[in-house]
């Protein structure tokens, strides 16, 4: 128990010595009659926190940049009325800076032998799991003079997941897939490998493409034309290592390759391709198999949700055998990695061809936007050498890359906002040109 401002105040105003209790100690510092009985009053009125049952519902997920609302129910057992102050405690990341003393606090008067609910709003400000704290109720009796206080615990959860901002090339990408499937009338020149049906040939077809023996039973050409391969796998690789954690613009590599693996996982979902995912760099970070097309999104956003970039090296010789293992029939890995020079040449290069030998590798990296703008800077010294750098920068990540394509890989190399089409692109040209 202790004395609120107001008795403190009457004290002041009076002059006058009051008893006071505070928790850890206990004590009279002196004793004034009117106002210590109007205390013990109003204390003895206050409800009792202890009593109090709490339980919590509402969301467990929430996209970042998204409101969540978890709501708390306080049921009063006692036959005293509850008038209070509570605070809702959550981690500090659960809101948006300066918000977090509004959002937090709420003002209550429940009844004896009724309940309230309270809804407490969280906005993440980083992917992962936030975890209530304490709930702290402050219970004041019907003059203010007294308060009672307390805390409980009312455990729950909500997960912060990755923002997915790249859906909205989600349509054009499926627009093109539809293209290439056959199912919209525009000239395609022989993508895919599984022949799909015939049709007289305009100009501009690809004259392979040409059927003779039914262009010799009708008096027109025909060709022959083709769909995608489907019920290919892919297997989406996140590199959660040292690179991952370099901070491009305001987030992680880390966050702009997952929010390229969505894309590409939707895309090839609809496409009907299987999708597995595989983060590693000293170990296995997170591991999500065997989806169905409606789940293996999801599923992905779900385990994406608590990875964080481990300040370590990547076991280049670990993750292939993790992939190998992984995909032990031919597929579709896709590397979401750095382009630095270092961990490519001594990590990768080196065991690179035991992927290429069973798989079609298609390697993905996060390029700096500043670097670019650097290497246009002019007007003094120091602008001169800033280019100077950015183009050395630039020229050892295209030797990098060509080394790569050397041994068969394709690269994609783009800014954070770029790199999800870049990516879906990719994986286009690759399904027309049969190499799944």
């Amino acid at each position: 128990m202790a004395l609120t401002g107001r008795a403190a105040l009457l004290a002041a105003l009076g002059s006058l010595p009051v008893g006071i209790w505070e928790p850890g100690w206990t004590g009279i510092l002196a004793v004034n009659g009117p106002l210590a009985l109007a205390c013990v009053c109003d204390a003895a009125l206050a409800a009792p926190v202890r009593r109090l049952t709490l339980s919590r519902s509402g969301d467990t997920s929430v996209r970042l940049g998204e409101t969540a609302e978890v709501t708390l129910t306080v049921t009063n057992p006692s036959r005293r009325p509850l008038r209070a102050v509570l605070r809702d405690a959550w981690p500090p990341s659960s809101w948006q800076p300066g918000t977090e003393v509004e959002a937090s606090r709420h003002r209550l008067t429940v009844p004896p032998g009724e309940r309230r609910r309270l809804t407490t709003r969280l906005r993440p400000t980083r992917r992962g799991d936030r975890q209530a704290d304490r709930v702290t109720i402050r219970s004041y009796g019907p003059l203010g003079l007294f308060a009672r206080q307390g805390t409980h615990r009312v455990p729950w959860t909500v997960r912060a997941l990755p923002p997915f901002t790249s859906r909205k090339h989600l349509p054009a990408k499926l627009t093109r897939l539809r293209e290439l499937d056959g199912r919209t009338s525009v000239l395609t020149r022989g993508e895919g490998t599984e022949f799909d049906s015939l049709r007289d040939y305009v100009p501009g077809d690809d004259t392979r493409s040409i059927d003779w023996r039914a262009t010799a039973r009708h008096n027109a050409v025909a060709v022959r034309t083709w769909r995608p391969e489907r019920d290919r796998h892919l297997l989406l690789v996140l590199d959660t290592g040292r690179t991952s954690a370099g901070r491009v613009g305001d987030a992680p590599r880390l966050d702009a390759s997952m929010d390229a693996a969505l894309l590409l996982a939707a895309l090839a979902s609809r496409a009907g391709d299987r999708v597995d995912l595989l983060a590693y760099d000293r170990r296995v970070r997170a591991l999500v198999q065997g989806r169905g097309a409606r789940e293996v999104l999801p599923s992905l956003v779900d385990a994406m949700a608590t990875l964080e970039p481990e300040l370590v090296e990547t076991d280049a010789r670990g993750l292939t055998t993790s992939v190998l293992r992984t995909a032990p029939r031919r597929s579709l890995v896709v590397l979401l990695t750095t382009l630095d020079a270092a961990p490519v040449e001594e990590g990768l290069l080196p065991v690179l061809s035991r992927l290429t030998r069973r798989h079609t590798v298609l390697l993905a990296s996060v390029a700096d936007p500043r670097v670019a703008h650097m290497s246009t800077a002019r007007g003094s010294t120091d602008a001169v050498y800033e280019a100077a750098a950015a183009a050395q920068a630039q020229s050892e990540r295209a030797r990098t890359a060509e080394q790569l394509r050397r041994h068969g890989v394709t690269v994609v190399d783009a800014t954070p906002e770029n790199l999800a089409p870049a990516l879906a692109d990719a994986y286009l040209a690759l399904k027309a040109a049969g190499r799944l």
